[in-house]
């Protein structure tokens, strides 16, 4: 009897796995709105970083769900709500750049990635914990 071999990859939102091709558009258009983030001048706002941590797509390829990791940014409600309203403006700028790859544009969603506010939840626990074992 063979055993059972199980892989594990990487999942969509709705559970389901992400296609080749999800994973490649999704590249693409990171690249694309980190360049036009960077020329725009959206990744540096009040004195804080915003970066692009991840790219999903849906898999018709139709919304572009697009994770934004803040560091030191003061009101990133914000710096969301101007982002949506120029929403338009950085569509058209990615259409521009990346209108040879896709067929049609998708609409663009952008949500706040706060991986790294747990990353420093979790050192200060760990401090807090290492300080109360040492006293």
């Amino acid at each position: 009897m063979v055993p059972k071999v199980t892989i594990f990859t990487s999942i969509n939102v709705n559970g389901m796995e992400e296609s080749k091709r999800q994973k490649q558009v999704a590249g693409v258009i990171q690249e694309a709105i980190n360049d036009i983030f960077l020329r725009l001048g959206y990744n540096m706002v009040d004195g804080g970083m915003v970066s692009i941590s991840n790219v999903k797509l849906t898999p018709d390829l139709l919304e572009a769900r697009i994770y934004l990791s803040l560091f030191k940014v003061n009101d990133p409600d914000a710096l969301l709500k101007k982002l949506d309203d120029r929403k338009g403006e950085i569509k058209k700028e990615l259409g521009a750049r990346v209108k040879q790859q896709l067929r049609r544009m998708p609409e663009l969603q952008f949500y706040r990635d706060d991986t790294l506010d747990h990353v420093f939840r979790m050192e200060e626990i760990f401090k807090k914990i290492n300080e109360e074992r040492n006293t």
